[in-house]
């Protein structure tokens, strides 16, 4: 049986968002998403600043796969509805070009585009 992650520190952060997600209320989720993805775009950032010639596939492959559910998860109701299925399929769109070849900028860009949104959802 293999356990969570070979990484300790990852089982740890699992365990850690499975827990707030389970005592989250509905409104809290998009705001913890935002919190994970803007932490593993930090992290994919901080694998290329120590080793630039080894892609950080898995916080990129963590990130990526919160963002579709980001873009996945937009009210139909909601009045920005089509702005936030552009913004969150392009910052998908984004992460999944660095998967194999990380392009620092584009990453960086990405997660400050990501932390403004999450500066603006803990404001409201």
């Amino acid at each position: 049986m293999q356990l969570l992650s070979r990484n300790p520190a990852a089982a740890y952060r699992r365990v850690d968002l499975d827990a707030r997600i389970e005592a989250s209320h509905s409104g809290d989720l998009t705001r913890i998403c935002l919190e994970e993805v803007v932490a593993a775009l930090g992290q994919a950032l901080a694998a290329l600043d120590r080793a630039p010639a080894s892609p950080p596939r898995e916080p990129l492959a963590r990130a990526h796969a919160i963002a579709l559910w980001l873009a996945q998860s937009v009210a139909d109701d909601n009045p920005l509805r089509e702005h936030l299925l552009q913004f969150y399929g392009g910052i998908a769109a984004a992460i999944r070009r660095n998967v194999t070849h990380p392009d620092r900028d584009e990453i960086a860009r990405a997660r400050a585009d990501l932390a403004d949104v999450l500066a603006a959802a803990r404001g409201a």
